[in-house]
């Protein structure tokens, strides 16, 4: 369900079941790790070498505090799903899940404050490019954006009634949110304004592709993944997508670039592809 490389060597991928694995050779093997649950984990993220959390199933927020080798569950009073985390230092973070909901921790995770969202859609995407600065999208075509570091969350427009998986930076003022039926939409003033860039229906075209990943490695180059396998490409900072084909027959819900030149992307049936981004 999801996977982070922090280096183009050490990566971490969860998935269902509570699984954890690590790779410390570019993936070319993977050690399974105690999590300690059986709860589905969807997002994985480390903030550092030693710092990192996931997040899934029943309220579940785990950290490890030494690259990944052990995992302690952290205490929230909420048994949401959560599918979204991002953090801008080793103590500040946020967490997005069901329910509308939003957790903000300013010391680790030792303590999780809910933070008001004023929507009960679930939450999928998160990220945050300052401590004030942050974006979350949702279903029902839900963007939230805050400039205060979340004690107020202000919802925008985006024109659409698309579930959003996944929303992507690549400064503070361009930005993209991806999902279901080949949903992309671009904001170019820091997500105030939102506009529709979904990918048209081709002659080849049964079913539009559910988009759930979007990462940038730079301005200019991109790279979409979802499901079926199926890999979209830009090289002109989002104003068009190429279809790459598909990379693997199953979906795709895990994106990660630790650099310009390669990545990794995982999906179901424990599958997990290298991408190398053909400089």
């Amino acid at each position: 369900m999801g996977l982070y490389f922090r280096t183009p060597q050490q990566g971490w991928a969860v998935g269902s079941g509570g699984t954890i694995l690590k790779t410390v050779d570019s993936g070319k093997k993977w050690k399974k790790i105690t999590s300690g649950i059986t709860a589905s984990l969807s997002a994985v993220l480390f903030f550092d070498e030693k710092q990192g959390w996931a997040v899934g199933a029943n309220g579940t927020i785990l950290q490890s505090q030494d690259g990944g080798n052990t995992w302690h569950q952290q205490v929230v009073e909420t048994q949401v799903s959560f599918y979204g985390l991002s953090f801008i230092s080793a103590s500040e973070g946020w967490v997005v899940g069901g329910n509308g909901t939003i957790l903000h921790t300013k010391d680790g995770g030792i303590h999780w404050l809910d933070q008001t969202s004023k929507t009960i859609a679930a939450l999928y995407g998160v990220q945050f490019l300052s401590a004030r600065h942050g974006t979350i999208v949702g279903a029902v075509g839900t963007v939230l954006m805050t400039d205060d570091g979340g004690a107020t969350w202000i919802s925008q427009e985006t024109q659409g009634a698309a579930t959003l998986f996944d929303v992507y930076f690549t400064d503070i003022s361009t930005g993209w949110a991806v999902g279901n039926a080949g949903a992309i939409f671009q904001t170019t003033d820091g997500g105030h304004q939102w506009i529709d860039r979904t990918l048209p229906c081709t002659h080849t075209c049964a079913k539009l592709t559910d988009l759930l990943r979007v990462r940038f490695t730079d301005l200019q180059t991109g790279w979409i993944v979802g499901e079926r396998g199926m890999v979209y490409r830009t090289t002109d900072s989002g104003f068009t997508w190429t279809e790459q084909g598909a990379i693997a027959k199953v979906s795709l819900f895990g994106l990660s670039f630790p650099d310009g030149t390669q990545g990794w992307a995982s999906g179901e049936q424990g599958t997990i592809v290298h991408v190398t981004t053909g400089r």
